[in-house]
């Protein structure tokens, strides 16, 4: 004879003696945004990171590593905000992005009252190039590149001549900024920008390591140990300048 099934509804409730294990609120940061104030112990150093593509008003596919522009902007103020944090250092690993929304975050990072240390690793291409150069000092890993490039434009173009000046006026935006923030002068910034026959499919030139050093875009070849060597020289002196002798 087929026994006849009873179902009870679950009603115990949890024991209060066990303890809940924590959430992991920095996995958590590093998981949704690729960010982390404090990986081991509280630090007077904000690391901030521009990885994968600069995301901008059009949100990009899912399969795209992304930097949006709408998280990276509200950590900077709160890093300027913040008393403990005391230096920034940006990790750059991008393909650019966005030029507008590259633009503003280099302006931001350039604004800052606060030691700034850029670190570009892996690459630093397109407008992950004045990202680069706005930090007080710039360091570029040896084998690291920077693909130097005309902007470009994507979707609908207008074949009228106001389209044409406002690419060239968005275009000197950029080079006013690298040049400004960095040892390169204008000509052969623009001279990197439009030599032919190096780049598939396009005009520009990849620079590596050395190269950037040696044109005046980047400040000194580089590692981590040495941009936070850096840093932290920056914040004591900060510190120093700071500091207010009374008189005796």
């Amino acid at each position: 004879m087929q026994e006849d099934l009873q179902f009870t509804e679950d009603t115990e409730q949890p024991d209060p003696g066990i303890e809940r294990k924590p959430v992991n609120t920095v996995v958590e940061t590093i998981q949704q945004l690729g960010q982390t104030t404090t990986p081991a112990a509280e630090s007077n150093i904000f690391c901030m990171t521009i990885i994968g593509q600069v995301e901008g008003h059009i949100v990009l596919p899912p399969q795209n590593k992304t930097t949006k522009y709408e998280h990276i902007i509200p950590q900077l103020v709160a890093a300027e905000q913040n008393s403990k944090i005391e230096g920034i250092i940006i990790v750059l690993n991008t393909v650019g992005g966005d030029v507008e929304a590259g633009l503003a975050i280099a302006e931001m990072i350039s604004s800052l009252s606060k030691p700034t240390v850029t670190l570009v690793l892996g690459g630093g291409h397109s407008i992950g190039v004045p990202i680069a150069v706005a930090g007080v000092k710039s360091f570029i890993a040896a084998t690291a590149t920077m693909t130097i490039h005309p902007i470009r434009m994507n979707g609908l173009v207008i074949g009228v001549p106001q389209t044409f000046e406002y690419l060239e006026k968005m275009q000197e935006r950029v080079v006013r900024f690298v040049t400004s923030h960095s040892n390169v002068t204008e000509e052969r910034f623009k001279e990197l920008m439009f030599k032919t026959g190096e780049l598939t499919r396009d005009i520009g030139t990849t620079v590596i390591g050395g190269d950037a050093v040696k044109d005046g875009l980047i400040d000194a070849v580089g590692g981590i140990g040495d941009a936070l060597r850096e840093l932290n020289r920056f914040v004591e002196e900060s510190k120093r300048a700071r500091t207010v002798v009374l008189p005796q």
